[in-house]
Order: structure tokens, then sequence, then C-alpha cells
């Protein structure tokens, strides 16, 4: 069975993504609660360890309610990664718009990509479950969203390459060391506390790993007239 979504199929309420015949629901409050919980569920166990029954009873719904609205598991962990990663292209599109330099478009990407993983921790589990399950949804998440995303932010590298403000990359092997960097601290960071003996995912620890990777962009990618030594938010 395809279970990608189709064009229309699923539309956009509150931030989150529901399925088309719920456009008109009265209770969009309910539909965000079951999808919050079952983004826990399903960044915990996976798509064959996240139970229905768990999902309705963490968002407060009968199940009958819960499948009323999405009809299925399976439509659900969709709506689910569908709500996550528009989320993700909402938080990193600033970055790609606009006239500012191509540095400055970069560290906006990072800064961005940075704080949506902060804003939605369980982004990096969900990925990884995908992966570990056979990946059958990651063809249409590359290709609607990933592809997009990695497109434009090769585009700022070459940009930048051209104007002479970076160090002549390979763009395509830099985003995916850019991204590495970022999302590889969140997907570790129960290993990473204990290595460390102090959690990774502390307040002053996230934004010791934020300076670090802006201090090696700045460093391994920026030639020396565009570095900008102004102050990074934590």
């Amino acid at each position: 069975m395809n279970t990608s979504p189709q064009p229309d199929a699923l539309t956009k309420v509150h931030g989150l993504r529901i399925p088309a015949a719920l456009r008109g629901a009265k209770r969009p409050a309910t539909v965000e609660r079951i999808l919050a919980a079952a983004e826990r569920m399903f960044a915990e166990g996976g798509m064959a360890g996240a139970r229905t029954d768990e999902i309705a009873r963490a968002a407060r719904v009968n199940k009958a309610l819960l499948y009323y609205y999405f009809s299925s598991k399976e439509n659900l962990h969709l709506a689910v990664l569908d709500a996550l990663f528009q989320q993700l292209v909402v938080a990193v599109e600033a970055a790609f718009s606009g006239d500012s330099l191509p540095r400055q478009r970069l560290l906006a990407y990072v800064d961005a990509y940075f704080d949506f993983i902060l804003r939605h921790p369980n982004y990096p589990r969900l990925v990884q479950r995908e992966l570990m399950e056979g990946g059958k949804n990651l063809v249409w998440i590359a290709r609607q969203y990933m592809r997009p995303i990695q497109v434009k932010l090769s585009r700022i590298l070459e940009a930048g390459v051209a104007r002479g403000e970076f160090r002549p990359v390979d763009s395509t092997q830099t985003v995916m060391t850019i991204n590495a960097m970022i999302v590889s601290y969140f997907a570790v960071a129960p290993v990473l506390s204990q290595v460390l003996g102090r959690d990774a995912l502390a307040k002053e620890a996230v934004a010791a790993r934020r300076r670090a990777i802006l201090d090696f962009l700045e460093h391994g990618l920026l030639r020396q007239p565009a570095r900008s030594r102004a102050a990074r938010k934590p």
C-alpha cells in the first residue's frame, strides 16, 4: 500500500498537519494533542512499538476518536512526520530568502536548524527510527523536504565560493557535514551525557555546542576577510 501523502491529502491547522477531512474540525486542540502524543510515542517506540491505545490515553481522548481523526496508525504516523518536516522547512526558510550575503544566510541557517531541534527534541529520534525500520517514508521525506533544503543550502555555499567568502569546497559534502554536526549531537546526547559525566542537553552545554559549530565554520569555511567576530546567541 502506498502510504505517501497525496496532493491536498493533508492540510495545516494551528501549525500542524491533519487530514483534509478535518479542515473544518471544531476541536483542533484535540487533534494537536493527538499529534503531540503520537510524536513522543513514535520517537520512543517507532512505528511498530507505538500503541494507539497508549497514544489515545496520553492525548486524553478515546481510541475511537483517534481513529475517527486519522483512520489508522499509519496515517497518524504520516501526519506526525509531515507536521514535523513542514515546521523544519518553515524554520529554515528565512535563511534562504532575502539578499543578505551568503555567509550571513549560512549562519542564519545553522542557528535556525539548531533552534528547530531545541524546540522539537524528538526530531533526531524520529529520523533514526525511519532509518532503522526500513525507511519506507524516506523517499517521500527526501523528495518533498530534505532535497529542497539540500539544494538551497548548496546554492548558498556555491554563491559564497563564487564571491570569495568561502574556501573552494564541494557544496554537497559540506551541506552533509554541516547538518551532521548539528543533528548528531542531539541524536547521541543520552550516550554523550554518560561519556562527559554531565547533561549534554543542559542549557550551557547546548550553547557551547552551538558556539563550537559556528567557530568551526568561521575558521574552516570562511575566508579571512569574510569572518565575523560578532557575538552569537546562546
